[in-house]
């Protein structure tokens, strides 16, 4: 059987984050015409028909050990994307990724042992705090709030994409997971009444979504969480803030001001310390 991703496991995650970022600033461009649920329905339910017909998996074959996690797996990945929609809806990518950040932080301190770990976690919180309610009063606190939310879902996703990828195939395991994220979020699509409004231009739109912000990066992350630890992914992870900063940029004209880009500032700077000083 021939290997599908050839790539070590941190350009992989670097690629997913370059994947992820410019699929969420096409998706916001989408929220005004279907609605920030009704895109997250196309790319989700779109995605898991892409991984569904190229991985093919055999449900009759999952073990019941399998199902205990790939369930909570794809239900957590599920309600972090639609969550995470709904918080750059309201407040700029950049901010909102940053923001997100912090389910991650908790998965770093909880995995790290060593003293210079936990100054670069603390560099990173002093980022976010700088974009607190209580420093910013220009962003959306519901906003703020659907980011922390879909922080604390990024942390399950990732402990839970540890274990699963250790029991299970990388592609039957995320295509699906996948499945039961378009069950999940499928159902606030029709709601919100998004999905009918869609067109084709919409439609193919939503290919290019579902292609760059879950089929691509899901898959390649999944690969990534087969190799490296948790503490290790999600600080890699915390590029993010600066990825999704430039494509908000560059696609939606979403400026920042001096002080949330030193939030983003700190991240990056921690991210890249962390990994400069991580052991092999």
């Amino acid at each position: 059987m021939k290997k599908q991703f050839n790539l070590p496991p941190v350009p992989a995650v670097l690629l997913a984050i370059v994947s992820v970022q410019c699929g969420a600033a096409i998706a916001k461009t989408l929220f005004p015409a279907i609605g920030a649920a009704g895109t997250a329905s196309i790319r989700i339910g779109i995605s898991a028909f892409i991984l569904l017909l190229a991985y093919r998996p055999n449900l009759k074959t999952i073990t019941p050990a399998q199902w205990k996690i790939v369930i909570p797996y794809g239900l957590s990945l599920g309600a972090m994307n639609l969550i995470f929609y709904f918080a750059i809806e309201r407040i700029p990518i950049g901010l909102a990724v940053t923001l997100e950040f912090l389910g991650p932080l908790l998965v770093a301190i909880i995995g790290s042992k060593r003293l210079v770990d936990y100054c670069w976690v603390l560099l990173a919180a002093m980022g976010i705090a700088l974009i607190a309610p209580w420093t910013n009063d220009r962003l959306d606190v519901l906003g703020i709030l659907f980011a922390l939310l879909a922080g604390g879902l990024w942390a399950a996703y990732i402990i839970l994409g540890g274990k699963i990828s250790k029991i299970m195939n990388g592609g039957q395991a995320v295509s699906t997971g996948m499945l039961f994220a378009a069950i999940l979020i499928l159902p606030f699509g029709f709601l919100e009444n998004g999905l009918a409004n869609l067109t084709p231009k919409f439609l193919g739109m939503g290919v290019a979504l579902a292609l760059l912000s879950s089929a691509i990066p899901f898959t390649l992350e999944m690969k990534a969480l087969g190799q490296l630890p948790p503490r290790t992914f999600s600080i890699l992870m915390s590029l993010e803030p600066a990825a999704a900063s430039i494509c908000g940029f560059i696609f939606l004209q979403e400026n920042l001001n001096f002080t949330e880009i030193m939030a983003v500032v700190c991240v990056v700077v921690a991210s890249a310390g962390s990994t400069l000083t991580a052991k092999k």
